[in-house]
């Protein structure tokens, strides 16, 4: 309000007066033309506004605004005025981008309906209390808009939850899989077409290899082939097979086995159709094709990602072993 008073006081006065009332319904038409509920946060479960979002509808910096506070502090008790933590503050900043927030060095505080309704007590002039009455219309139209909206409100946070442990399982069999996997990148699924017995014998290589404490093979058909392949092993990895009767497995082929790569449990039953290969009860992979045939005609190879029929299985086959 820097005007130049060359006629009379009385005269600059009546200036300053007229200046400061328009500025003050330029003020007023301002806040009139703005959505405050966007200026309006959810924080510890209450509806606030932040100190220099207030500054700014109120004309004032947020320090000279702050230091009106302090001198009625006891009007501004922990429910009417809070500052924020350092994490609820950062969270606050990554959801709303606004310049007037920077370069402070300490978390804001903000105001709780009851703060917002006491400012116009501390800041009297005509101005604070139509910001007031603004700013309170806001809260009533927030408070209007929840309760209009709780049902659908209460939908989507159900909704929210159900993704979350979505989610949450989600990751869990892909941490379960793919920590299983490591860095072997070995696939999850592939097809092997009629003649690409070499490609099939080297993922299967790669499978029996990549076990770090067992491997449990159901098929059918075990021969002296499918024990080649499992020789592949690492050293100290035990061994399970579950097979048929008929299977052309014959005692001197498991004792020239055993005395090379050690013990081979064994369990013939005719309970199994297709062909398993559980790598350390953690990985399971269908398999279309006995090992021993792998590559005569086109198979897949596909790894079970569902945990339950990944336990389910395991505890059929644990009960096979159990009974023999």
């Amino acid at each position: 309000m820097g005007i130049a008073c060359g006629v009379s006081d009385a005269a600059c006065i009546c200036l300053e007066l007229r200046e400061a009332a328009c500025m003050a319904d330029d003020l007023i038409s301002a806040i009139a033309g703005t959505d405050l509920t966007k200026l309006i946060h959810i924080i510890r479960g209450q509806h606030v506004m932040v100190d220099c979002d207030l500054a700014a509808l109120y004309g004032v910096e947020t320090k000279v605004f702050n230091q009106a506070v302090k001198r009625n502090i006891a009007r501004f008790p922990e429910h009417f005025r809070f500052q924020l933590t350092q994490e609820e503050y950062d969270n606050l900043r990554s959801q709303i981008v606004t310049s007037s927030w920077g370069g402070r060095r300490y978390p804001p505080y903000v105001f709780t309906e009851q703060g917002v309704a006491m400012l116009s007590a501390v800041l009297r002039s005509a101005t604070a209390i139509e910001v007031s009455i603004g700013i309170m219309d806001a809260f009533v139209r927030m408070r209007q808009f929840l309760h209009s909206n709780a049902a659908l409100l209460e939908k989507v946070s159900s909704l929210e939850f159900s993704l979350a442990e979505y989610q949450n399982s989600t990751d869990a069999r892909f941490e379960r899989v793919f920590g299983y996997l490591g860095q072997r990148s070995l696939p999850s699924q592939k097809i092997f077409f009629k003649g690409e017995m070499f490609d099939a014998f080297a993922l299967l290589v790669d499978l029996v290899k990549s076990a770090a404490e067992s491997l449990m093979l159901v098929d059918g058909y075990v021969d002296v082939n499918t024990l080649n392949i499992l020789s592949k092993k690492k050293e100290g990895v035990a061994v399970g097979l579950v097979t048929l009767p008929s299977a052309r497995l014959t005692t001197p082929d498991v004792q020239v086995f055993e005395s090379q790569y050690g013990p081979l449990s064994i369990v013939r039953t005719a309970d199994f159709h297709d062909r398993f290969l559980v790598i350390d009860r953690k990985a399971v992979y269908h398999i279309g094709a006995s090992l021993k045939d792998a590559g005569k005609k086109t198979f897949a190879v596909v790894l079970i990602d569902d945990d339950e029929i990944v336990q389910n299985l395991l505890g059929r086959i644990d009960n096979l072993f159990k009974e023999r």
